[in-house]
């Protein structure tokens, strides 16, 4: 159950940082609103996660489920480069995650 807590508090992690760039700097008020909201869900469920998880394992995988998203989305909807090279290093670093899951021994 850490785990998929763990999850979903990386897909916020994701959602905070793609609101944290809708809010142009913290001036526009919805997306400054989603980012505060978000950001806080995200280190509460990180927190409970961390309950139960090694710390280190648990903290790369989530920030590299909110890296690598927000990376994905940026290319997927916002038109960021596609570049082979960016995509081999997702790859890469989605698989240094599922690589960290499969040793943690939770």
């Amino acid at each position: 159950m850490a785990w998929l807590t763990l999850f979903f508090a990386g897909l916020l992690e994701m959602a905070w940082a793609l609101f944290l760039k809708q809010s142009d700097g913290l001036t526009r008020l919805v997306p400054t609103i989603g980012f505060v909201v978000t950001l806080a869900l995200s280190m509460f469920l990180l927190a409970i996660a961390l309950k139960t998880l090694p710390v280190g394992s648990a903290y790369a995988v989530w920030t590299g489920i909110g890296a690598a998203g927000t990376a994905i989305v940026g290319m997927l909807w916002l038109g960021e480069s596609r570049d082979p090279l960016k995509i081999l290093s997702l790859l890469m670093l989605i698989a240094g995650l599922i690589g960290l899951r499969v040793t943690s021994g939770e």
